[in-house]
């Protein structure tokens, strides 16, 4: 028979056990946007011990270049096993919308530009989040309701071969382009980004000098920009006015022999960083947004060649005229516009 101080001590551990087993039961049952939101002094123990009961962390994004950071981020916390689906915005967007459609739901952390970002936002499938490092951003990197963060801008502009042509023939202004000189050199890649180059290009131009160019048997490749500027490097084409600097940058860090200058004003692709509203693994959602908005993540992006929203860190070069097309909100239907031109002023 148990004494009456062995029946407290009982009781006791009784209790502190149902106390732990409340608090872990709390702590898995909080809601994505409760998350997403918390802002409790244990906040990075709360994230932490969430990411390491999930342990996985799947990411639908379009960047090229975005194995560094993935690397870095399961680096930092190797108990999250880092997954991701890569492609154009257009295409994530529509597989979101889908997934949703068909009530499954496998993404996490979502990277897209402000266009596809807008759509989700409006089909509500985005969560609006608190990070500690939102202080640090200008405000107009913040979409709407926080429910995004630019964590990433690059531009769309000229690029060349070093090798192949002298730094006193490069291309200046746009219409340095129409030079018969560059008949059949040049290179654009299709879709998306045939559609932004355009649509920055008809900020300074208009439609007729769109169709002058196309009679510069521009070739057009159904590949992304990436793998155009490496079609640029490896003198398969000489030159494309569709370009991102950031794609360049990554590039000459390897000697590769690859320029960019910018024509006119550029078109700016905005990455902007979010959480999906049914996230599977909302702690590590979190976490990774943490990591990407920090001054850690955002090194990383600028030793790529991406420049920096943070108003305390200084941003990689910017050109001197930049047009946020993504982020007006006719964008979708000029979009569409740009694209029936660029179809049918450039042929394949």
């Amino acid at each position: 028979m148990l004494t009456g101080k062995q029946l407290c001590a009982t009781a006791f551990t009784g209790l502190l056990a149902f106390g732990w087993c409340t608090a872990q039961a709390m702590a898995q049952t909080r809601s994505v946007a409760e998350i997403a939101n918390y802002k409790g002094a244990d906040r990075q123990k709360v994230l932490e011990d969430g990411a390491k009961r999930e342990g996985r962390l799947m990411i639908y994004a379009i960047g090229t270049q975005a194995e560094p950071i993935y690397k870095a981020f399961e680096q930092k916390y190797p108990y999250i096993k880092v997954e991701n689906k890569r492609n154009d915005t257009a295409v994530m967007t529509r597989l979101i919308m889908e997934e949703a459609a068909a009530n499954t739901f496998n993404v996490d952390a979502i990277e897209l530009t402000a266009g596809g970002l807008h759509a989700l936002h409006d089909a509500g499938l985005l969560q609006a989040y608190w990070s500690p490092e939102l202080a640090a951003y200008r405000k107009e990197a913040i979409g709407p309701g926080t429910h995004w963060v630019i964590d990433y801008e690059s531009y769309l502009s000229l690029g060349y071969n070093t090798n192949l042509i002298a730094e006193a023939d490069v291309p200046k202004t746009l219409d340095d382009l129409l030079d018969p000189k560059w008949q059949g050199k040049m290179g654009l890649p299709g879709t998306t980004t045939l559609a932004n180059w355009l649509g920055a290009a008809l900020r300074d131009k208009d439609e007729a000098y769109a169709r002058k160019l196309g009679q510069q048997k521009i070739k057009i490749f159904e590949i992304s920009a990436r793998a155009v500027a490496n079609m640029v490097i490896s003198g398969e084409i000489w030159l494309s006015p569709a370009i991102f600097n950031s794609h360049v940058a990554n590039s000459r860090e390897q000697n590769a022999p690859i320029g960019w200058r910018p024509l006119g004003g550029v078109y700016a692709s905005t990455d902007g960083a979010a959480v999906a509203a049914k996230a599977p693994h909302p702690h590590a959602s979190m976490l990774f947004i943490d990591y990407l908005l920090s001054v850690e993540g955002q090194k990383i992006f600028q030793k790529l060649g991406y420049a920096s929203g943070r108003t305390d860190l200084p941003g990689s070069d910017r050109p001197g005229k930049v047009y946020y097309l993504a982020d007006e909100p006719d964008y979708l239907e000029k979009y569409e516009k740009w694209i029936a031109l660029g179809r049918s002023a450039f042929s394949k």
